[in-house]
């Protein structure tokens, strides 16, 4: 009858200990970049929405097109504006007869078409916001060819308002879930130091010194933190390429070199909280009278 070695019991333990403890960082990293990538969307998309806000300057009825294109050209120079566009008579005219479905101005005559040239402004994220949109408006009021600014100021204040709440929450919740993550991570070192508590006092017994013994479970800890922040970062794109299978709109949000950023803030995270956790723990063994260490 063959009974087990002890020396082989021992290593599978240790195996053991070792992929729990990779699998446990790397499902806490992922948590981590899942929300990251989550708050990277929402300000790309809260920018999105921001450079849709802007106004449409309308014009007189009077208004030379050359002095509308050279308002235009006055406007895309200017460093708040993303974008305009001229919408000639004819072109509003179009636009309104498919909206109604008819054809008005038959009704109307040629001559009394009552909708006016304009050009509709789009406003870069950082500047479209009430006060911003209010200095525009009156710099182009003093322009004889503009009749009338419009845009709805309630709107704005109130999706910037909500863009503000949900900043705040989500900030909230980051933080939490930071706090949450380096437990969580400090706890899976700690229990994976504590299946090794043993051979650490071995080591003690044979001479070797804290330096000495700490160098290769320290760089041991870290290369989990880095193997983990690998597997939660094959997982997030795994995720991210289902969602954005399910979900087109979402590439639109993605920014690769943020995303890049990201990866490698998680990679940097794993191996710091990691090699951290390791060397405290390291140092509580290693301070522990031999009868503590059955308790």
């Amino acid at each position: 009858m063959k009974y087990p070695n002890q020396d082989d019991f021992t290593k599978k333990r240790l195996t053991g200990s070792y992929v729990s403890s990779v699998v446990s960082i790397a499902l806490v990293l992922f948590t981590m970049g899942l929300f990251g990538v989550i708050i990277l969307n929402v300000n790309k998309l809260s920018e999105l929405i921001k450079e849709n806000i802007g106004f449409e300057v309308m014009m007189n009825e009077n208004a030379r097109e050359a002095g509308i294109l050279q308002l235009q050209k006055m406007l895309d120079a200017h460093p708040q504006v993303k974008s305009t566009y001229y919408i000639s008579r004819e072109e509003a005219t179009q636009r309104l007869a498919q909206d109604l479905g008819e054809d008005f101005i038959q009704w109307l005559g040629k001559d009394e078409n009552p909708l006016l040239p304009s050009i509709e402004v789009k406003f870069r994220a950082a500047w479209a916001n009430s006060d911003s949109l209010a200095r525009m408006e009156h710099q182009l009021m003093q322009n004889p060819d503009v009749k009338e600014v419009y845009y709805q100021k309630s709107l704005i204040d109130n999706i910037n308002r909500n863009i503000r709440r949900i900043s705040i929450i989500l900030l909230v919740i980051v933080t939490l879930l930071v706090l949450i993550s380096m437990a969580l991570i400090n706890n899976t070192i700690r229990l994976s130091v504590y299946a090794k508590r043993f051979l650490i006092r071995s080591m003690q017994l044979v001479g070797a010194t804290e330096s000495f013994i700490k160098r290769p479970f320290v760089l041991t800890g870290i290369l989990q933190g880095i193997i983990g922040a690998f597997l939660a970062l094959i997982l997030l794109s795994v995720l991210m390429f289902f969602a954005m299978n399910a979900i087109p709109e979402l590439v639109q949000l993605q920014d690769l070199r943020v995303l890049g950023m990201l990866s490698v803030l998680i990679v940097l995270v794993g191996a710091t909280l990691t090699g951290i956790s390791t060397h405290f723990a390291l140092r509580k063994y290693l301070r522990t009278r031999t009868d503590n260490l059955f308790i």
